[in-house]
């Protein structure tokens, strides 16, 4: 695809490339100058530099590697540009290094970028800032880069410090963990019990395998904005700004307030609630107790995650042609339907095919890319409470994972297993279709000339040839009684 509106004539035959949510938050950063010293993204010697000692290749500490994944046919240009997930140029990159990563063998660019526009993409973007655009304030900043909410311990325990450290104070929403939207409005819930004139600027910034890594990239995100010290649960070797941690709070039961530990008799301290307990609460439906968390922290809490029952959810069916996921996710529908009490959409693999993705052959990446579109169907299905029944093949264990990563941010997923044995399945063969792989008239067809990655994360497994079609689509049915989405009878 070639680059066209919003371009100078000179660019309009450069090839463009979307990169993934990690790649454009990672893009924005650099473009606002966040990711200083950093001018573009890193090539292989850099990489393994970072990853191996936490420094670029010139000494500069860094703490996380910052790549762009490409298809590999996009290797072989000097240029690109690179787009948001609307079309609208953001960049161009010159590539002055095409690699392949050891670890995943996917193809990366590497090479400093010239920024064409500032993004418009992503939830709060008139909150968002470039941290030249901010006017820096006399005395310490404190900053609080975070992906939950501030409820009250952590309320208290920020006012502390900010009052020990007589500091401004910095809220930094890192977006992109999931629920971005509720993190946010639960941070403006609580200006008014932080320090005046508190300031919120949400940055897009996903969180990252190492915690310690993910501690140090904070500490430099909240740097660049002019914080002093971070706001953080321990100290962090090579940051470059001072890590604050607090000393310990508990709920002092007797006069029923948050304070330090050290002031409150033992018998009385009522630890916070734990985030499994926290969850058990949300997913009942019961309310968030006050002492815990302000009201409007919990109404957001609820918002995004509301209550099992109501709650939207995938069942994600995959198995080879013929297994019966097809048959299985009818009989579910079906029998949702008559229970009532749910919104259900079923996305069946080959209805898909005639019409969310008519045009696309059989190739890797075009099947890729269909799994693709039923998951973002999916995902706005489950985002407004439905239940999204899918039923593709879906042999490749990484777009499965995708599909999970997709659904996940709006809700829940539950993967299917149909594990039909490839006998019983070409036996079925009502199309003929095996017959005409064995032939090689169907080139790169799952269980004869293509594989088919089993699942390891399946939440269910079935095989339909020891099962009737009532008695698989009743298992499914059970999983969804016990965990909650639907209602027992």
């Amino acid at each position: 695809m070639t680059a066209e509106a919003g371009l100078p004539d000179t660019l309009r035959d450069l090839p463009t490339w979307t990169p993934g949510p990690a790649g454009l938050a990672d893009l924005e950063l650099l473009l606002a100058g966040v990711y200083r010293p950093l001018t573009g993204f890193l090539g292989p010697y850099d990489t393994a530099m970072v990853i191996a000692g936490g420094r670029l290749a010139d000494g500069t500490p860094w703490p996380v590697p910052v790549t762009l994944p490409v298809p590999k046919e996009l290797t072989a240009h000097e240029r690109l540009v690179l787009q948001d997930p609307e079309g609208v140029p953001l960049a161009v990159l010159s590539v002055t290094e095409a690699w392949q990563d050891p670890t995943t063998q996917g193809w990366r660019l590497a090479g400093p970028l010239e920024a064409l526009r500032a993004p418009a993409h992503g939830p709060f973007h008139r909150l968002r800032r470039r941290p030249d655009e901010i006017e820096r304030p006399d005395g310490p900043v404190l900053a609080v880069a975070t992906r939950e909410p501030l409820h009250r311990k952590q309320l208290g325990q920020l006012r502390q410090v900010a009052e020990r450290l007589g500091a401004h104070v910095l809220v930094l929403p890192l977006l992109g963990g999931g629920h971005d939207e509720a993190l946010v409005r639960a941070l403006l819930a609580v200006r008014k019990e932080l320090p005046d004139a508190a300031r919120v600027i949400p940055v897009p910034l996903p969180p990252r395998e190492d915690a310690g890594r993910d501690l140090l990239l904070r500490a430099h995100v909240a740097a660049a904005y002019g914080a002093t010290h971070l706001l953080g649960d321990a100290e962090a070797e090579g940051s470059p700004i001072p890590v604050a941690v607090p000393e310990p709070w508990g709920y002092d039961a007797d006069v029923e307030v948050w304070r330090p530990v050290a002031r409150i008799d033992p018998d009385h301290v009522q630890a916070e609630l734990t985030p499994e307990q926290l969850g058990e609460l949300l997913d009942r439906g019961d309310p968030v107790p006050d002492w815990f968390t302000p009201p409007a922290v919990a109404a957001e809490l609820a918002v995004a995650r509301p209550p099992k029952s109501s709650r939207g959810v995938a069942v994600f069916l995959t198995g080879l042609s013929g297994s019966g996921k097809s048959t299985v996710a009818r009989g579910l529908a079906d029998a949702l339907v008559e229970r009532g009490g749910r919104t259900v959409t079923l996305l069946d693999g080959d209805v898909v095919r005639r019409l969310l993705s008519a045009g696309l052959t059989f190739s890797r990446a075009d099947r890729d890319l269909n799994i693709r579109r039923i998951g973002y169907v999916a995902a706005e299905v489950v985002r407004h409470g439905g239940v999204a029944i899918c039923a593709p093949i879906a042999p490749y264990a990484a777009t499965r994972a995708e599909v999970r990563r997709m659904v996940q941010a709006t809700g829940d997923f539950l993967l299917v297993h149909v594990a039909t044995p490839l006998e019983e399945c070409e036996r079925r063969d009502r199309k003929g279709l095996y017959a005409k792989a064995r032939a090689g008239l169907i080139p790169e067809f799952t269980g004869v000339s293509d594989p088919y990655e089993v699942p390891d994360d399946a939440d269910l497994t079935l095989d339909t040839s020891a099962l009737s079609p009532d008695e698989a689509a009743g298992l499914v049915l059970d999983l969804l009684v016990a965990g909650g989405w639907v209602r027992a009878e």
